[in-house]
């Protein structure tokens, strides 16, 4: 980065209503979507702040996306000062205000950024290394669920409408193959083959919701572990990234945590004989999700639970491959083949657990038992 671009994104933090002049920044985080840089300034003892692009390709509707984030971080704020929680600033997302009020900053090039304060020290992890890392991610997603059960969902936005919704990815990704736009299709006809004999049983969670089954809830929609903040101990303190929090299922919530919890390698592992699954982890995180979240779980969504586990490494597969047929404009890419090797390992994740759809669901429901006895 030259002296030139450093010194735009200072300039554009010193739009934010921050303590101290902005003095240095790094880039931080590994997210697919926005551009993330921590700043620093020169006040002693003020914390620092996180500057963020938002990718307004992404996020069509800016002035939307920031509401929802500032009304569930202040009704999680409310919740947690009324509970006498500890370090009420570690364990929400506070957004800072641009010094004209807004909760984000347009700058001359019709780029839109949006500040936080920075949460430290913290750590996340792209990929679990251990069982007690797994039940606090659990612990986190169920604690945060159940901080918005009592939200109106009505009050928030749909940020990236039919964002979990598979009939609507499957409508894009034949629509990619019919278009051809990269003329990718003619190499990936097995991927293609494998995805459409599935479509069908995809809808599970669908059609218990147009049963009436399972209620609408406030999820977050990107439950991926490195959207957890844990301390020097590894406990939970915060669940971030909340530009998807909208009404959802919570079998979408849990469906993609495991998605990336379960999984041995990373979701673009080009050596699929390193794709097995972590059984403990799968288990650890499904212990510590219903420690939080029984309270709240009706019968039907706990049944619903090990489809969105099927779901979700199918329906990410679906996205990077419609991506890749598109020439790759929505995901950051690495290299020119980068969607087709993450379709790839999606596919064999979802194999994966499709084989052992039976052994993953007696463990939900084991799980679900020993918490719902636990209260009695």
């Amino acid at each position: 980065m030259n002296q030139k671009e450093v010194s735009s994104i200072l300039k554009i933090a010193e739009n934010f209503s921050i303590e101290g002049n902005p003095v240095a920044f790094k880039a931080v985080g590994s997210g697919h979507i926005n551009d993330t840089f921590q700043i620093f300034t020169d006040k002693l003892h003020q914390p620092n702040y996180l500057l963020q692009r938002i990718n307004h390709y992404v996020f069509k509707d800016v002035e939307a996306l920031m509401q929802n984030i500032q009304i569930v971080t202040e009704h999680i704020r409310t919740k947690l000062i009324a509970e006498g929680a500890d370090v009420v600033d570690k364990r929400v997302l506070t957004v800072i205000p641009a010094r004209d009020r807004s909760l984000y900053y347009r700058d001359e090039n019709t780029d839109y950024w949006r500040a936080y304060i920075l949460i430290e020290p913290t750590k996340s992890y792209d990929v679990l290394e251990t069982e007690h890392q797994a039940k606090e991610g659990g612990r986190a997603f169920g604690r945060f669920q159940g901080q918005l059960t009592d939200l109106d969902s009505n009050k928030l936005k749909y940020t990236i409408p039919n964002f979990c919704n598979i009939d609507y990815r499957l409508e894009n990704f034949h629509q990619a193959i019919q278009q051809n736009k990269a003329l990718r299709k003619d190499e990936v006809q097995e991927e293609i083959e494998y995805i459409v004999q599935r479509e069908a049983q995809m809808r599970a969670i669908l059609q218990m919701a147009e049963r009436g089954e399972i209620p609408l809830r406030i999820t977050h929609n990107d439950t991926k572990f490195n959207n957890i903040l844990l301390d020097e101990n590894d406990k939970a303190l915060c669940v971030i990234d909340l530009d998807t929090v909208m009404p959802g299922y919570v079998a979408y919530d849990f469906g993609d945590a495991i998605r990336t919890i379960i999984n041995h390698a990373a979701e673009d592992e080009p050596d699929l004989s390193k794709i097995t699954l972590n059984i403990p982890l799968f288990t650890a995180y499904t212990d510590g999700y219903f420690e939080n979240a029984h309270h709240f779980l009706s019968t039907h969504e706990i049944r619903s639970l090990i489809e969105g586990v099927l779901l979700f490494p199918y329906m990410q597969a679906v996205r990077f491959l419609t991506d890749y047929l598109d020439g790759d404009i929505y995901y950051k890419v690495q290299h020119k083949t980068h969607n087709l090797q993450r379709t790839r390992a999606q596919l064999s994740l979802a194999f994966e657990v499709e084989n052992r759809r039976e052994e993953l669901n007696d463990i939900i429901h084991t799980m679900a038992a020993k918490h719902l006895m636990d209260i009695r």
